[in-house]
């Protein structure tokens, strides 16, 4: 792989687990949407769904990526040529279907994309308990003032 791949796969990395990192420990908002009396906090909610879209572009640029340089996603059990295009979609979608559920099976990766898809789902396992965690953390600590 060029060096350029591996920088470019270094930095979503980069940028997805410092989001989760930053999620998971409270990080600063700028932006203050809590509603007042109510259990739900939208800034919470706000800030997982973009935590769920970057960890969901981030895997499906480094699926993108890695499909440059050897193949790692195989649809319906065989390989297909595929343009850039169809391959950055095909990324996109199995990245989103191995983060929010346990997969469907008609895109299934190879090699090295195992590993890569394990690590995500672990991830979409996860998010979900820092949500709740997130969500009691946030009212014992309106409750403390």
């Amino acid at each position: 792989m060029t060096y350029f791949s591996w920088l470019m796969i270094g930095a979503i990395c980069f940028i997805v687990i410092k989001s989760l990192i930053d999620f998971i420990q409270g990080g600063k908002s700028h932006i203050n949407m809590k509603l007042k009396e109510s259990r739900f906090s939208s800034e919470i909610f706000y800030t997982l769904l973009i935590i769920y879209s970057i960890v969901i572009i981030g895997f499906g640029l480094i699926y993108f990526i890695l499909s440059f340089q050897q193949i790692i996603l195989v649809e319906g059990g065989e390989l297909r040529d595929v343009s850039v295009i169809g391959s950055l979609i095909h990324s996109l979608y199995f990245s989103g279907v191995t983060l929010l559920t346990i997969g469907y099976g008609d895109i299934t990766p190879i090699g090295f994309g195992r590993f890569i898809a394990l690590i995500q789902a672990l991830i979409g396992y996860i998010l979900p308990t820092a949500f709740v965690l997130r969500l009691v953390q946030t009212s014992s600590t309106d409750k403390k003032d």
